[in-house]
C-alpha cells in the first residue's frame, strides 16, 4: 500500500532523527530542534584549563575574507567589545560549568593558521583523514580546528552533522582537542546554513539574511560555535553532557535550531536586525562583526540561554 504525503513526511523525519542521533559530539543539522534535557551531568573529566591555542587548518580554497570571517570570531570570543550582546558574553556562559569542577576556566587565544590549498588528502575524507588533519595544529594545550571547504566531501557531512569535535590520543606530549566543520553551501545549505538558507525539513520560512554576507561561511561561524561550546565543556568525552556517551547532547548541541527568545521549529527566534544591511544576528565580535550564536545550555538555570 503506498504511503500518504503525510505518511511519507513522517517516516523521512523519523529516519533523519536517527540519523542525527549517530554522531558523538555532533553538530546537527539546525532545523529539527531537540528536546532540553533537564540536567547537565558532570562525568568527572578532565576540562580544558590553562592557556588554550586555537590553531585553524584551512583545508581547500578559501578567500582571504571568508578566512577573516572566522579568525575574527575566534577572537571574540575572549575579546570585550563595545557593543552588547557579543560573542564573548555568549562564550562566558561555559564558564558555569566549571563551578562544578576543580578546573580552572581556560584562556582561549588564535593560534597558528595552516593553509592546505591543495588538497593534499584528497577531496573525500573520513573521520581518520580528520585527525591527521588536526594533528597538524599544536600537539598539546590547543583546540585544533579543521575547516573544509565547499567542495569537500567528509564521511557523515550533511546526513548526521554538520560539525563534531574529538580528542588525540594520549602522548608524551600530551594530547590535545580538536574540532571539524565544513563549509555545507554547496552540498547542504538547507541543513547546515540554516536559517541563512531555506530549511531542507519541517517547517519553511524564509531564509535570513547573513551578517557577514557569506551564507557558507556564516553557516560554519555557527556550527563552530557550538562546537567550541562543547569541546570546552566536554573535551574528552567524559566531561559535561546528557544522555548516552555514543550521542550525547552537550551544552549548545541540547539546544539545537534556538537562537534568541521566542524560538521555535523552523523559527530561529526575534533577533536583532543591522538596520543598515537587513543581516540576522544575535552577537556583536571584533573588528565590527556581527555573528548569530546558538543558545547554550544553562546549568543554573538548567534550561537553554540566548544573548537576546
Amino acid at each position: 500500500m503506498a504511503f500518504s504525503t503525510l505518511q511519507t513526511s513522517f517516516f523521512t523525519l523519523i529516519v533523519c532523527t536517527l540519523l542525527l542521533n549517530s554522531s558523538f559530539g555532533a553538530r546537527e543539522p539546525a532545523a529539527l530542534v531537540e528536546d532540553v534535557p533537564l540536567s547537565m551531568t558532570y562525568h568527572k573529566g578532565a576540562l580544558l584549563t590553562g592557556r588554550i591555542s586555537v590553531n585553524l587548518i584551512w583545508y581547500g580554497k578559501f578567500t582571504p575574507a571568508q578566512r577573516a570571517i572566522l579568525t575574527d570570531f575566534v577572537s571574540s570570543l575572549t575579546s570585550s567589545t563595545k557593543s552588547e550582546p557579543s560573542v564573548a558574553t555568549w562564550f562566558k556562559t561555559t564558564e558555569k560549568y566549571y563551578s562544578h569542577s576543580k578546573a580552572r576556566f581556560p584562556s582561549l587565544a588564535l593560534g597558528k593558521q595552516i593553509l592546505d590549498e591543495s588538497y593534499s588528502l584528497g577531496k573525500s575524507l573520513t573521520d581518520v583523514h580528520i585527525q591527521k588533519l588536526a594533528s597538524r595544529g599544536a600537539p598539546s594545550n590547543a583546540v585544533n580546528v579543521v575547516l573544509t571547504a565547499a567542495d569537500v566531501a567528509v564521511e557523515g557531512f550533511c546526513m548526521s552533522r554538520c560539525g563534531y569535535h574529538g580528542f588525540s590520543p594520549r602522548s608524551k606530549a600530551g594530547r590535545f582537542a580538536y574540532i571539524w566543520v565544513g563549509n555545507s553551501v554547496t552540498q547542504c545549505p538547507g541543513q547546515c546554513a540554516w536559517p541563512f538558507h531555506q530549511p531542507l525539513y519541517g517547517p519553511q520560512s524564509p531564509p535570513l539574511v547573513a551578517p557577514n554576507g557569506d551564507v557558507g561561511l556564516d553557516g560554519m561561524a555557527i556550527n563552530l560555535a557550538s562546537m567550541v561550546a562543547s569541546v570546552v565543556t566536554n573535551p574528552f568525552q567524559n566531561g559535561f553532557y546528557q544522555g548516552p556517551k555514543e550521542a550525547p547532547l552537550e551544552a549548545a548541541t541540547a539546544c539545537t535550531g534556538k537562537y534568541a527568545k521566542g524560538a521555535y521549529p523552523g523559527y530561529a527566534g526575534d533577533l536583532l536586525v543591522d538596520p543598515s544591511t537587513s543581516a540576522s544576528y544575535n552577537a556583536n565580535g571584533v573588528n565590527g562583526r556581527k555573528y548569530l550564536v546558538p543558545a547554550i545550555f544553562d546549568p543554573a538555570t538548567s534550561s537553554c540561554t540566548t544573548l537576546v
